[in-house]
């Protein structure tokens, strides 16, 4: 273990942390806030910390998968306790651990809350709160790797740790080019959703807070009713662009290289369908509980869209919705966006292989003497990708079922604990029940939120980079 670059990554990620809360210092200023020395301290702190273990670059730089995956696991639980500090610095949140599941939610793309009022926080800790979503989304470490001057395969141990979905693939032959094209879309998408939010009448901050939790996919709102109290073009704009941030940012590239000849991925195709299915049903469901079918379509897709590629936003407390509709949004909580996206969940190409997978071994047993082969975009899925994602099922289940059970011991009600662990492993914010989108995570105790932090990183991180860190094999040299 080459504990040296561990340390001097590590400087960077506070480095690059206390660069990031600039901003809300920025903006304490500008609404002439009394925190701004707040903020002041908190990045004196950072990088107090961080310029040590950074300024000297170590001299061995080879870093391997063992190094790559706990550094990026390691690097996601220090962001998440320094960026906790500005809230109990300020105390708007004054019990640490709250402070921390609230941070680690917003680096994560949870978007789970343990605040009531929302409204009453300065502006600047609602930016810093939204601002950690945009963050999270990309990550910091793909940020890291865009700067790092070289750019060879080591880096792609950080990023494949770091992104979502079963595999990686680079845009281009050179990570770091790769990981700075990918930063250029994600700018550049936020930047348009800023635009179009500004045209329907909302404030700077506020379009850029919105367009934050979007891009994240993450959720955090700075009003207490979510979207709830914007207008009908606000929110189908969020619509579009929680469906946009949730495709693979490989296909962006295509479309802005107008590759328009190269077919949507089945990945896409089959997110795109799902989407489109849920949501009619849910309308169809819910065809009698809103004034009008327009509004009932507007829900309907806002809610679809939020919980597929787990933002979390909501316009409506789908909590009083009927069971049948209540099904499905609980159905895509686990399905999730696309790979390569900014979204949580299981990922849609990981469905449709196990799916795929089902289907042959029906036909195998059916036919012994058969042989098949599994492919996707017509290429062949190899044996590592579908072991890999039976491992990834089966350790999925067994930490989902651990934690439910562990939060059981504050005896909620079985529905509140069960999609309580959902909205947070699979980084989507609200639940059902007493964590529905009227309510949030305050009451559960400490022990519980300590659980539900270490889910919102694991799903986040997508398990493996986090269980490494619990490897005796991790730590040798």
């Amino acid at each position: 273990m080459n504990f040296a670059l561990i340390a001097y990554i590590l400087g960077l990620v506070l480095d690059i942390e206390a660069g990031c809360m600039v901003l809300p210092l920025i903006c304490s200023l500008i609404y002439k806030e009394n925190t701004a020395s707040m903020w002041i301290i908190c990045i004196a702190v950072c990088l107090c910390l961080g310029l040590p273990l950074s300024l000297k670059r170590p001299k061995n730089r080879n870093l391997f998968a063992k190094e790559g995956f706990a550094v990026v696991a390691l690097s996601w639980i220090v962001i998440s306790i320094f960026g906790a500090i500005p809230f109990f610095i300020s105390k708007s949140i004054p019990n640490f651990i709250d402070a921390v599941f609230e941070i680690a939610s917003g680096f994560t793309t949870t978007g789970a809350s343990i605040l009531y009022d929302i409204e009453a926080l300065p502006h600047s800790i609602l930016f810093w709160r939204s601002f950690s979503h945009w963050i999270g989304g990309m990550g910091v470490l793909v940020f890291l790797v865009a700067l790092l001057p070289k750019s060879g395969g080591d880096n792609m141990y950080l990023v494949r740790a770091e992104s979502p979905g079963p595999s990686v693939s680079k845009l281009v032959p050179k990570v770091g080019v790769s990981a700075k094209l990918l930063y250029i879309i994600y700018v550049g998408i936020t930047a348009l959703e800023v635009v179009f939010l500004l045209f329907g009448g909302t404030s700077l901050f506020e379009s850029l807070t919105m367009a934050f939790g979007t891009a994240g996919t993450g959720g955090f709102a700075v009003k207490n009713t979510s979207i709830a109290g914007y207008s009908p073009y606000i929110q189908w704009v969020i619509t579009v662009f929680m469906i946009l941030f949730g495709v693979d940012f490989a296909v962006h590239y295509i479309l802005i290289k107008k590759r328009f000849k190269e077919s949507p991925s089945e990945e896409v195709k089959v997110y795109l369908t799902i989407i489109l299915a849920a949501a009619t049903l849910i309308i169809i469901n819910c065809s009698k509980i809103y004034p009008s079918i327009s509004e009932t379509i507007r829900h309907g897709f806002f809610q679809t869209a939020s919980i597929i590629t787990t933002t979390g936003f909501s316009t409506a407390d789908f909590d009083k919705w009927p069971e049948f509709s209540k099904a499905i949004l609980v159905a895509l909580m686990f399905i999730g966006a696309c790979a390569g996206s900014t979204g949580g969940g299981i990922k849609v190409s990981r469905i449709v292989i196990l799916f795929k997978s089902i289907i042959k071994q029906i036909q195998i047993s059916a036919h012994p003497n058969r042989t098949i082969k599994l492919s996707m975009d017509g290429r062949p899925v190899e044996h590592e990708t579908l072991r890999a994602v039976n491992v990834f099922i089966a350790a999925y289940i067994l930490i989902f079922v651990v934690s439910v059970l562990i939060i059981s011991l504050d005896n909620f009600n079985f529905t509140t604990n069960y999609t309580a662990v959902a909205a947070t492993i699979n980084n989507i914010g609200p639940g059902l029940d007493k964590v529905g989108p009227a309510h949030n995570f305050a009451e559960y105790s400490n022990l519980s939120k300590i659980v539900l932090i270490g889910d919102m990183l694991i799903g986040r991180l997508e398990i493996f980079p986090f269980l490494i860190l619990f490897s005796r094999k991790t730590w040798k040299k």
